[in-house]
């Protein structure tokens, strides 16, 4: 049962949950490989999964929101990424055929998407991909609180990552 009481977090997986894009540089021994003792749904799960760190799954399921899959992932993100976590099965937003709108305009094309599926509600948003364009457009778009969070694709969720959603999303359940 979802909390309508409590604000959303919007989750993408790729950057975020699944770290990409560091060089050999920036990660010599390239990325971590991790265990979770629990294993995707589906013989052909994704083969980096092992980059997704599973002790996210309890760091997410301990903050006070409503969490939504907001990845291209759709229905996959509980397939596979889900279990691994140890989460259960989440709410996954469903994206809009593409409308031809100017894309020019810098706006993430998941932005209004979001704004849509929020309906108002307070949320927040994890994604490697928000610039200043979505968060002006969130502003005037979007009635009550939000924070759009930009992680580092290379490095994916980190400590501060979750301390910054953390107290935030506190905020926003502590407020009357």
């Amino acid at each position: 049962m979802i909390d309508s009481r409590l604000p959303l977090l919007f989750l993408d997986i790729d950057g975020p949950l699944l770290p990409f894009g560091a060089t050999r540089e920036q990660l010599p021994d390239g990325y971590p490989a991790y265990e979770s003792g629990r294993a995707p749904r589906g013989a052909d799960a994704n083969p980096l999964i092992t980059r997704i760190d599973p002790a996210h799954g309890p760091r997410f399921a301990s903050l006070p929101c409503t969490l939504v899959w907001a990845t291209t992932w759709m229905s996959d993100a509980n397939d596979c990424v889900a279990p691994w976590l140890g989460l259960p099965e989440l709410p996954v937003v469903d994206w809009p055929e593409p409308d031809g709108a100017d894309p020019r305009d810098g706006v993430h094309w998941k932005t209004r998407a979001l704004v849509d599926r929020a309906a108002s509600r307070p949320f927040a948003w994890v994604d490697d991909e928000i610039t200043d364009a979505d968060r002006t457009w969130v502003r005037a778009h979007h009635p009550g609180p939000a924070l759009l969070h930009r992680v580092d694709a290379r490095l994916g969720l980190t400590d501060a990552d979750f301390t910054t959603l953390g107290h935030w999303l506190r905020t926003m359940t502590d407020s009357p």
